[in-house]
């Protein structure tokens, strides 16, 4: 089968010959054909020339994508900086919007048109529909966008001390999310755009389960109805990021689409992915990224080949890749040795 093929059978339910590779992979691709980082995330055009040409190199499926982790404070008038030094592997906050709860009461929704990175994530969304791909705009979780508004340690703070004020930059979140997508859709057309979604604050290293229940959910749960009540895609690429495992019960209430892709961290077991969210969903991960940058080809390989042979058990299907960004400065042979280990493990009889 060829990547779309392959993809396309997986998504309707109908037999595939081998399990998908789908690396989370973005600044990597930049490193891997000449781009410096600072290039690589300000410019559209060279973040989808280098991940395309790096799915041509390593023969991975899945199409490219842009988003990083600290969307969200430029957005709403912050500053970012693109790496340039040695340590920084992708954009960081410089300064963030919200720094008192006056700031956050005052804090306005941003024109979509021009915020941030959102025209960056436009260019690339037209090179998207040039190949026949679903648009895809940038975005982050609504729990860890209004986090990020703040910073992860005032925000653990404020959601003990101060959950008025959480809820309000919560609904902020949420409306802007929405905002974008219907952004996305006026441009590209109804049917062209596709959401995804995504956690990080919301890991139980981070918050409990009371909290998520509190402060996550019912905004996971409102966006993903709202996502799929409009004229997109209906399938929402979900990373839910870190140790998660006593937040998922929560999670296999919320609809991810028909079916759903459900991405998981290291941190989550795969047979417990499974048991709780497998039946509705295609379970995506969840190869170490410290393992894929610290750890030699044989490390890789075997990991690889563990969650290839309990990911093969899933109801709805199952895609492999690495539980959270692969490392800007991974070892190439380590991505092409999880290429082998799908090659080697992943066929369907």
């Amino acid at each position: 089968m060829t990547s779309q093929e392959r993809i396309r059978n997986l998504l309707q339910g109908k037999p595939i010959d081998r399990v998908p590779f789908v690396p989370f992979i973005y600044g990597f691709t930049g490193l891997n054909i000449g781009y410096s980082l600072e290039e690589f995330w300000s410019d559209g055009r060279k973040m989808f020339e280098a991940q395309m040409r790096s799915r041509q190199m390593y023969d991975f499926d899945g199409n490219p994508m842009f988003t990083y982790a600290d969307y969200g404070p430029w957005e709403f008038g912050g500053e970012i900086k693109f790496p340039t030094g040695e340590w920084t592997m992708a954009p960081i906050v410089t300064r963030r919007p919200v720094h008192t709860e006056e700031d956050a009461w005052d804090l306005k929704l941003p024109d979509v048109r021009t915020a941030g990175s959102l025209p960056i994530g436009l260019e690339f969304s037209k090179l998207q529909r040039k190949f026949d791909m679903p648009a895809m705009p940038p975005s982050a979780g609504v729990f860890n966008l209004a986090g990020n508004l703040v910073g992860a340690e005032t925000w653990c703070r404020w959601l003990i001390r101060k959950s008025d004020v959480c809820h309000h930059l919560l609904r902020l979140a949420l409306e802007h999310r929405i905002q974008v997508l219907e952004y996305w859709i006026e441009v590209f057309g109804p049917g062209n755009v596709q959401a995804r979604d995504g956690s990080a604050l919301e890991s139980n290293q981070l918050i409990s389960p009371k909290l998520f229940k509190e402060f996550a959910f019912p905004y996971i749960k409102e966006l993903h109805e709202r996502i799929l009540a409009l004229p997109v895609v209906p399938h929402i690429p979900t990373h839910i990021c870190g140790d998660n495992n006593l937040n998922l019960p929560y999670w296999s209430e919320v609809g991810f689409g028909s079916p759903g892709l459900c991405s998981i961290g290291h941190e989550v077991d795969i047979d417990y992915a499974i048991e709780v969210l497998g039946a509705r969903n295609i379970i995506v991960g969840n190869i170490n990224p410290t393992v894929i940058q610290s750890g030699r080809p044989e490390e890789v390989y075997e990991e690889c080949r563990k969650a290839i042979e309990k990911g093969k058990k899933a109801q709805r299907g199952f895609i492999l890749m690495s539980g959270c960004e692969v490392p800007a400065k991974a070892p190439p042979y380590n991505i092409w040795i999880m290429r082998k280990a799908v090659s080697d493990f992943g066929w369907y009889d």
